[in-house]
Protein backbone atom coordinates (compact mmCIF):
# COMPACT_ATOMS: atom_id res chain seq x y z
CA UNK A 1 0.00 0.00 0.00
CA UNK A 2 2.50 2.34 1.09
CA UNK A 3 4.22 1.52 -2.94
CA UNK A 4 0.84 3.02 -4.18
CA UNK A 5 0.91 6.09 -2.30
CA UNK A 6 4.06 7.01 -3.46
CA UNK A 7 3.12 6.23 -6.71
CA UNK A 8 0.15 7.67 -7.02
CA UNK A 9 -0.05 11.03 -4.83
CA UNK A 10 1.55 13.07 -7.61
CA UNK A 11 -1.17 12.19 -9.60
CA UNK A 12 -4.43 12.52 -7.08
CA UNK A 13 -2.58 15.93 -6.02
CA UNK A 14 -2.57 17.44 -9.79
CA UNK A 15 -6.03 16.04 -10.37
CA UNK A 16 -7.15 18.04 -6.51
CA UNK A 17 -5.77 20.93 -8.18
CA UNK A 18 -6.93 20.39 -11.59
CA UNK A 19 -10.33 21.08 -10.38
CA UNK A 20 -9.56 24.19 -8.76
CA UNK A 21 -8.76 22.93 -5.47
CA UNK A 22 -6.61 24.99 -2.74
CA UNK A 23 -4.09 23.21 -1.37
CA UNK A 24 -5.81 22.96 2.17
CA UNK A 25 -8.67 21.38 -0.08
CA UNK A 26 -6.67 19.28 -2.57
CA UNK A 27 -5.15 17.99 0.90
CA UNK A 28 -8.47 16.90 2.63
CA UNK A 29 -9.66 15.62 -1.13
CA UNK A 30 -6.76 13.21 -1.38
CA UNK A 31 -6.54 11.90 2.32
CA UNK A 32 -10.08 11.15 2.04
CA UNK A 33 -9.89 9.46 -1.05
CA UNK A 34 -7.15 7.23 0.27
CA UNK A 35 -9.35 6.74 3.47
CA UNK A 36 -12.21 5.61 1.51
CA UNK A 37 -10.08 3.11 -0.47
CA UNK A 38 -8.96 1.52 2.82
CA UNK A 39 -12.38 1.51 4.42
CA UNK A 40 -13.52 -0.30 1.07
CA UNK A 41 -10.32 -2.72 0.28
CA UNK A 42 -12.19 -5.52 0.93
CA UNK A 43 -14.70 -5.15 -2.10
CA UNK A 44 -11.61 -4.73 -4.67
CA UNK A 45 -12.16 -7.28 -7.71
CA UNK A 46 -10.19 -5.55 -10.39
CA UNK A 47 -6.49 -3.69 -9.47
CA UNK A 48 -6.23 -1.54 -12.73
CA UNK A 49 -9.51 -0.06 -11.72
CA UNK A 50 -8.15 1.42 -8.57
CA UNK A 51 -6.17 4.42 -9.88
CA UNK A 52 -9.38 5.19 -11.85
CA UNK A 53 -11.70 4.71 -8.98
CA UNK A 54 -9.10 7.04 -7.10
CA UNK A 55 -9.07 9.79 -9.50
CA UNK A 56 -13.16 10.04 -9.40
CA UNK A 57 -13.13 10.13 -5.85
CA UNK A 58 -10.69 12.89 -5.37
CA UNK A 59 -12.55 14.66 -8.15
CA UNK A 60 -16.00 14.42 -6.42
CA UNK A 61 -14.18 15.06 -3.04
CA UNK A 62 -12.90 18.39 -4.68
CA UNK A 63 -16.71 19.27 -5.86
CA UNK A 64 -18.38 18.47 -2.21
CA UNK A 65 -15.69 20.24 -0.17
CA UNK A 66 -15.55 23.56 -2.25
CA UNK A 67 -19.39 23.22 -2.60
CA UNK A 68 -19.34 23.48 1.17
CA UNK A 69 -16.48 26.43 1.07
CA UNK A 70 -18.80 28.02 -0.43
CA UNK A 71 -21.82 28.37 1.06
CA UNK A 72 -19.77 28.62 4.41
CA UNK A 73 -18.65 31.60 2.64
CA UNK A 74 -21.95 32.99 1.81
CA UNK A 75 -22.40 32.58 5.57
CA UNK A 76 -20.02 34.89 6.60
CA UNK A 77 -20.85 38.15 7.40
CA UNK A 78 -20.10 40.33 3.82
CA UNK A 79 -18.73 43.13 5.65
CA UNK A 80 -15.18 42.34 4.79
CA UNK A 81 -12.91 43.33 1.99
CA UNK A 82 -13.41 40.76 -0.65
CA UNK A 83 -9.79 39.14 -0.87
CA UNK A 84 -10.32 38.50 -4.70
CA UNK A 85 -8.46 40.27 -7.41
CA UNK A 86 -9.79 42.49 -9.50
CA UNK A 87 -11.15 41.29 -12.39
CA UNK A 88 -8.84 42.82 -14.91
CA UNK A 89 -6.04 40.93 -12.73
CA UNK A 90 -8.22 37.49 -13.19
CA UNK A 91 -8.49 37.62 -17.07
CA UNK A 92 -4.95 38.45 -17.37
CA UNK A 93 -4.02 35.82 -15.19
CA UNK A 94 -6.57 33.03 -17.01
CA UNK A 95 -4.90 34.25 -20.39
CA UNK A 96 -1.85 33.71 -19.25
CA UNK A 97 -2.44 30.60 -17.73
CA UNK A 98 -4.50 29.19 -20.88
CA UNK A 99 -1.26 30.74 -22.64
CA UNK A 100 1.19 28.22 -20.74
CA UNK A 101 -0.88 25.24 -20.77
CA UNK A 102 -1.04 25.73 -24.66
CA UNK A 103 2.60 25.83 -25.01
CA UNK A 104 2.84 22.51 -22.88
CA UNK A 105 0.14 20.69 -24.80
CA UNK A 106 2.74 21.04 -27.88
CA UNK A 107 5.52 19.12 -26.47
CA UNK A 108 5.59 15.66 -27.04
CA UNK A 109 3.84 13.60 -24.75
CA UNK A 110 6.93 12.69 -22.36
CA UNK A 111 7.53 16.22 -21.48
CA UNK A 112 3.59 16.38 -20.96
CA UNK A 113 3.65 14.05 -18.54
CA UNK A 114 6.69 15.13 -16.61
CA UNK A 115 6.23 18.40 -16.35
CA UNK A 116 1.97 18.07 -15.39
CA UNK A 117 3.21 15.70 -12.53
CA UNK A 118 6.42 17.89 -11.31
CA UNK A 119 4.53 21.08 -11.81
CA UNK A 120 2.11 19.71 -8.98
CA UNK A 121 4.10 18.33 -6.15
CA UNK A 122 5.63 20.41 -4.12
CA UNK A 123 8.61 17.64 -3.84
CA UNK A 124 8.14 15.34 -6.32
CA UNK A 125 9.23 11.32 -5.21
CA UNK A 126 11.53 11.01 -8.32
CA UNK A 127 11.62 7.18 -7.12
CA UNK A 128 7.29 7.00 -7.77
CA UNK A 129 7.75 9.85 -11.32
CA UNK A 130 10.33 7.15 -12.46
CA UNK A 131 7.48 4.34 -12.12
CA UNK A 132 5.09 6.12 -12.75
CA UNK A 133 5.90 7.55 -16.25
CA UNK A 134 8.67 4.47 -17.30
CA UNK A 135 11.78 6.79 -17.01
CA UNK A 136 15.27 5.93 -15.09
CA UNK A 137 15.43 7.82 -12.36
CA UNK A 138 18.54 9.28 -13.41
CA UNK A 139 16.98 10.74 -16.35
CA UNK A 140 14.49 13.02 -14.64
CA UNK A 141 16.64 15.88 -13.39
CA UNK A 142 18.39 16.02 -17.32
CA UNK A 143 14.79 15.60 -19.28
CA UNK A 144 12.91 18.13 -16.86
CA UNK A 145 15.46 20.53 -17.31
CA UNK A 146 15.36 20.31 -21.62
CA UNK A 147 11.67 19.71 -21.60
CA UNK A 148 11.36 23.42 -19.49
CA UNK A 149 13.92 25.05 -21.84
CA UNK A 150 11.55 23.86 -24.74
CA UNK A 151 9.00 24.99 -22.65
CA UNK A 152 10.74 28.30 -21.93
CA UNK A 153 12.13 29.09 -25.97
CA UNK A 154 8.70 28.60 -27.28
CA UNK A 155 7.15 31.24 -24.88
CA UNK A 156 10.01 33.40 -25.62
CA UNK A 157 9.11 32.94 -29.17
CA UNK A 158 5.47 33.72 -28.74
CA UNK A 159 4.30 37.33 -29.01
CA UNK A 160 1.67 36.69 -27.05
CA UNK A 161 3.43 35.99 -24.10
CA UNK A 162 5.11 39.21 -24.02
CA UNK A 163 8.24 37.96 -22.83
CA UNK A 164 7.32 37.35 -19.25
CA UNK A 165 10.19 34.71 -18.82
Amino acid sequence: MDRLVDLLTPILWHTARAQGAGEATAQDAVQTAWLRLVERAGTIREAQAVMGWLIVTVRRECWRLQRAQSRTDHELDETRPDPRPDPATVTVRHAEHILLWSHVEKLDARCQALLRVIAFADRPDYAAVSEALKMPLGSIGPTRGRCLAKLRASLTDDPAWGGAL
